[in-house]
């Protein structure tokens, strides 16, 4: 079971003492204990390192609350950095994910939590459990303060509708001051404790200098609350007699009500993440020498634990079937919407659900090492990243809310000489109606809207920038074997048609030991044969770019891979195998061989099509034989293609497109892809691919099925234009709307509403890329 956020938040480095807290009554020791205690869920969300100077380092992934605009960002990682110890801080405004870096020896995450507080903010562990409950206190916290200012909203309303009805004279002088002085007493809450948190922000705002739509909002607010007041006490007085406490109870609810909203589609999509997160069985029946089962808890495998699977259950780690069959729902991890079969050899991931008979699992990777902690690193590396829009767009904001001011404390000036009894309801119009939500929204909405629905295709970004990258595409390079083809080559012949036991045992014990894509095609094949019991073969050895070899009880030397190695260099029978591609031979005879072709992956047809009719140009690249290559891209139905490559030649080729202007995207999964797949604009390698591919892609393409690239280019296109259209309604938004709060035709209340209104046209527009995909319409 987790801890509470502050029970871990409190911990130090495994190892490291903590820093006593500067708090009255809190003992160093006890601090100290804690630190030791809670150490070991800390490494749940921490990853440790020693710096350069012998420090110990921690990297915390955590997740924020309290925030409410992309402003937000840069103040809690400001506040954050001027913290000692804290070597950096970086924070997603989209997903409010914090990922700090921190030395436990100098401070520690408890004090860093209040660091935070005093401006409304908290974080908590990036955890499931922790998560949640951080979620629901902010929900919980959000919806009273909501509640709060609706409810007293109404209240208002009726004590400010008289004045709005009757005639001039009507109402006489003590009434009218009564329904006054009843509206203030009714917005005093309001500002207290729904609007508390604006103005705890702004004031922070301009103490560390970076404004942020708070200080127009808090400016807003206390000027018209100010206005009211002064008019309140005296309605002959320079205040006038003129109150706002309707426009500003009124403008409270609808910002609180769109925030409500956008907090709530957050809180959704951080929930959909998070459900690969919790999909691990919380114990596993794990089976013991002698035949004795055992219920453990997930985190208790190791890898070599034999583990049990009914039908029904998940499966608790990255294992290899060692007995039983089953079908397997993986759509979860790999966006593979039909069930999986799988026999003894087959792998299976963490996660997946087991729909049919019993499994026997050999336990393989545990813990960090799955698939599905892979998933969540690569998705948490994506939501850390801020791409560049993103940051221009902060700076946009920043520069236009200094204009802001500056407009509203213009427009103040010019109606004070004009009707002095419309300048303070002119300049807090329009310090609301140019607040810069919509705009801070627009793009980053878009894009963590689009990342989810890939990330359900399986499909899964490093980098958010990846999807506008996608939408400018015109050029794709494909890489042949693994990629285009299925990575599990078909066996077409066999020589001799009918092997003898012993043949057959010893390539199944030498197959078995390899991890070659030949080598466990030839397993699969020989899986279907009834062989006996298998050659127990020792000192295997596997030769790069040759194959395998053993040795049997008898002392001979069984060898299995390329022909002329396997034969010993001989020419004997090899004119009875043909062109075979693995040979087994014992003793330099030849005993067996195997032809494996090529084919194309199931769909990949289909979306090479969808992407001819997208107005994509496709080039194959290969460095396999050109027959090879040149039948594939037949196959493919006639792609340009270039045999042999070399990365270099790869590397050129696409350096080559990109100086004739073509955004290349390039799809790879090899080693010898890596160089190519850094170079072009955008790359995906496949899931199953080379780790060093992996890691310089910009997506992982988790399923088998191209038809994922296929929505994804469509889904970067109507994201691009979703973006677009956020920031053509923010444009015009303000471009319609601040002329009128200029010309005092736009009361306060009115501007709270626009703007609310037009944070929620932006939030719900991006909120439609969260659904499936739809056929593509224009570039």
């Amino acid at each position: 079971m987790l801890p509470a956020p502050a029970a871990i938040a409190s911990a130090g480095a495994p190892g490291a003492d903590a820093a006593p807290a500067n708090r009255p009554g809190l003992d160093a020791s006890l601090t100290r204990s804690a630190a030791r205690d809670a150490a070991q869920p800390l490494d749940a969300f921490t990853e440790w390192r020693t710096a350069a100077d012998g420090t110990r380092l921690g990297r915390s992934r955590l997740k924020l609350s309290g925030m409410h605009c992309a402003a937000c960002a840069g103040l809690i990682e400001a506040m954050l950095q001027a913290q000692p110890g804290v070597r950096s801080a970086q924070v997603n405004a989209a997903t409010q994910a914090l990922t700090l870096d921190w030395a436990p020896g100098a401070i520690t995450l408890d004090e860093l939590r209040h660091s935070l507080a005093g401006a409304g903010y908290d974080f908590a562990p990036d955890l499931a459990g922790p998560a949640r409950d951080l979620r629901r206190r902010e929900h919980r916290q959000a919806l009273w303060r909501c509640f709060a200012a609706g409810f007293l909203m109404m209240q208002v309303m009726m004590l400010a509708w008289p004045s709005y009805v009757a005639a001039p004279g009507e109402i006489p002088p003590d009434q009218a001051a009564l329904l006054r002085w009843g509206q203030w007493v009714l917005t005093l809450p309001v500002m207290l404790l729904s609007a508390g948190p604006f103005f705890r922000a702004a004031l922070l705002q301009l103490r560390t200098r970076r404004l942020g739509m708070d200080v127009p909002v808090a400016l807003g607010l206390a000027v018209a609350f100010v206005a009211g007041s002064g008019a309140t006490l005296d309605p002959g007085g320079p205040f006038g007699h003129e109150v706002y406490f309707d426009s500003i109870t009124m403008f409270v609810s609808f910002l609180l009500g769109a925030r409500y909203l956008e907090l709530r589609a957050r809180h959704r999509a951080a929930e959909a993440l998070e459900q690969a997160a919790d999909v691990l069985p919380g114990k596993v029946e794990r089976l013991r020498p002698g035949g004795m089962t055992e219920w453990v808890e997930t985190g208790q495998l190791a890898p070599g634990d034999l583990v049990r699977v009914a039908a029904g259950q998940r499966i608790p780690a990255d294992a290899r079937v060692e007995g039983g069959r089953g079908a397997v729902d993986e759509s979860l991890l790999t966006g593979e919407s039909r069930p999986v079969s799988k026999a003894p050899g087959d792998e299976v991931l963490a996660g997946s659900l087991n729909l049919a008979g019993v499994l026997t699992l050999r336990v393989v990777r545990t813990g960090e090492s799955t698939r599905l902690a892979g998933i969540g690193q690569l998705m948490a590396q994506a939501f850390q990243d801020r791409p560049a829009t993103l940051r221009m767009a902060d700076r946009v904001a920043g520069w236009f809310l200094a204009a802001v001011l500056m407009l509203a404390a213009a427009a103040a000036l010019v109606w004070q000489l004009l009707d002095p009894s419309k300048a303070v309801a002119v300049a807090v119009s329009v310090l609301i109606v140019t607040c810069p939500c919509a705009l801070s929204l627009a793009a980053p909405a878009a894009w963590v809207a689009a990342a989810g629905s890939l990330a359900r295709r399986g499909l899964l970004l490093a980098r958010l920038e990846a999807i506008e990258a996608l939408s400018q595409v015109d050029r794709i390079v494909v890489d042949k074997t693994g990629t285009l083809t299925d990575p599990a080559p078909r066996m077409s012949r066999q020589w001799p048609l009918t092997l003898d036991a012993g043949a057959t045992a010893a390539a199944k014990a030498l197959a078995g030991a390899s991890r070659h894509p030949l080598s466990r095609a030839l397993m699969t094949a020989l899986e279907r044969l009834a062989a006996p019991m298998a050659e127990a073969l020792t000192s295997i050895e596997e030769l790069s770019g040759r194959g395998l070899r053993g040795v049997d009880a008898e002392g001979r030397e069984w060898r299995l891979g390329s022909p002329r190695w396997a034969s010993g260099e001989t020419a004997s029978r090899l004119d009875a195998i043909g062109d075979a591609q693995i040979v087994l031979s014992c003793e330099g005879v030849v005993r067996a061989a195997w032809t494996f072709d090529e084919a194309l992956r199931e769909g990949a047809a289909a979306a090479l099509g969808a992407w001819r009719a997208m107005g994509m140009e496709i080039d194959l690249l290969s460095g396999d034989a050109p027959a090879r290559v040149a039948a594939i891209a037949e196959c493919a139905g006639g792609l340009r293609w270039r045999a042999a490559a070399s990365p270099e030649a790869k590397l050129d080729h696409v350096a080559a497109l990109q100086a004739r202007g073509h955004r290349v995207l390039m799809i790879g999964d090899g080693i010898n892809d890596a160089p190519v797949l850094a170079r072009a604009q955008v790359s995906i390698a496949m899931g199953q691919g080379a780790d060093l591919a992996k890691a310089q892609a910009d997506a992982l393409l988790l399923s088998d099925r191209l038809d994922a690239i296929t929505a994804a280019l469509r889904l970067a296109r109507r994201t691009r234009r979703v973006v677009r259209q956020n920031l053509a309604w923010s444009a015009l938004y303000n471009a319609v709307c601040v002329p009128m709060a200029l010309a005092g035709w736009l009361p306060p209340w009115a501007a709270g509403l626009g703007m609310a209104m037009s944070s929620l046209l932006v939030v719900g527009n991006a909120a439609r890329l969260g659904r499936e995909t739809a056929p593509d319409r224009d570039r």
